[in-house]
């Protein structure tokens, strides 16, 4: 059994039917699913209702992760018409990020506004604090050359940091990705008692 099964999808919740993450997401999920991976996502509209939509259409199913704000006007919530198969929902906003992240096994970030930058900042420096046991990401867009550039030249970046995801442009490459790092989680299993965050 892969070790990798539940896959996390983040990015922008504006993103409409006709626009480029939307349709990226929907085909991403689409053959994820087929490839019998689950997906996550928030239970908001674009990005995380595309790839219901697509894990739907691919024969699978996704599991929604949500809250119900108080004085939070400026969050997307809950998408009725995001049909998932099952719904958590957490106390607030920072919970239900954190079960996010706990809930799939590797993370697909696509193109967003601040919100996908605090997940992919969060995810980003777990996979640092666990490397070794941690959780991959796969940066989907070639703009993520330069983040990751910008990042590296004026920020203090590890190299390990670095290991921990890849850029992909193309849905096949998530795929792709994917088979990649469960190979290497793999090639390192081992029994122990795992971190929270870990694989």
């Amino acid at each position: 059994m892969a070790i990798i099964q539940k896959v996390t999808f983040l990015g922008y919740a504006d993103a409409k039917e006709q626009d480029d993450p939307f349709l990226a997401a929907f085909e991403t999920a689409k053959l994820c699913a087929q490839k019998g991976y689950t997906i996550v996502n928030g239970a908001g509209p674009g990005v995380m209702k595309a790839s219901t939509l697509g894990a739907h259409e691919g024969g699978g199913r996704a599991i929604g992760i949500t809250f119900y704000p108080k004085d939070i006007p400026m969050f997307e919530g809950r998408d009725e018409t995001n049909p998932v198969d099952e719904l958590i929902v957490e106390d607030n906003y920072l919970s239900r990020t954190l079960r996010l992240l706990e809930t799939g096994h590797i993370h697909i970030i696509f193109n967003g506004g601040t919100g996908t930058i605090s997940e992919f900042g969060m995810a980003w420096g777990l996979a640092r604090l666990y490397f070794g046991h941690h959780k991959p990401l796969i940066l989907f867009g070639d703009f993520w050359q330069e983040i990751i550039f910008a990042f590296t030249k004026g920020m203090y970046i590890r190299p390990e940091e670095r290991e921990v995801f890849k850029i992909v442009n193309k849905p096949q490459q998530v795929i792709e990705a994917l088979k990649y790092f469960d190979e290497i989680f793999e090639k390192r299993a081992h029994n122990h008692k795992e971190p929270l965050f870990s694989i």
